[in-house]
């Protein structure tokens, strides 16, 4: 059991019937694409050829902050919103999206790059899959 699950298993409240995998795995996508992403920003730094690099940067950094304010939001549940709590999930999705798919373009020149996009495209889905559920 991650310390996600455990967490989500000790709330004392009921979580109002919100799939506890599904936002357990969106939490855990969430934190895990926020570091990937702050990491790549930085490796792109260290290129030689960072000029080149400056879209997908500010991409992870955007990307990073709204997994990172997600994850967060998505952890807490006293004085539950749901409209907040889906907004947040759709901005962390479109961002991983764009953060993917910028990614991408260089993955097959940086291995951090080819890293990024599919930790991207594991939060896309995951907030895919939580959207779904949240209804």
């Amino acid at each position: 059991m991650t310390h996600v699950t455990a967490m989500l298993e000790a709330y004392p409240k009921d979580l109002g019937g919100v799939d506890r995998g599904k936002l357990a795995a969106c939490i855990a996508a969430c934190f895990e694409c926020a570091q990937t992403c702050t990491a790549c920003a930085d490796a792109c730094l260290s290129e030689d050829m960072v000029a080149q690099l400056t879209k997908c940067i500010r991409t992870n950094l955007d990307c990073a902050d709204l997994c990172e304010a997600t994850g967060r939001v998505l952890s807490r549940h006293t004085g539950y919103d749901a409209n907040i709590t889906l907004s947040a999930v759709q901005a962390c999705w479109m961002a991983c999206k764009a953060c993917a798919d910028e990614c991408e373009r260089h993955a097959s020149m940086h291995e951090h790059c080819r890293i990024c996009a599919e930790a991207c495209r594991r939060c896309e889905a995951a907030c895919s899959e939580l959207v779904d559920a949240l209804g």
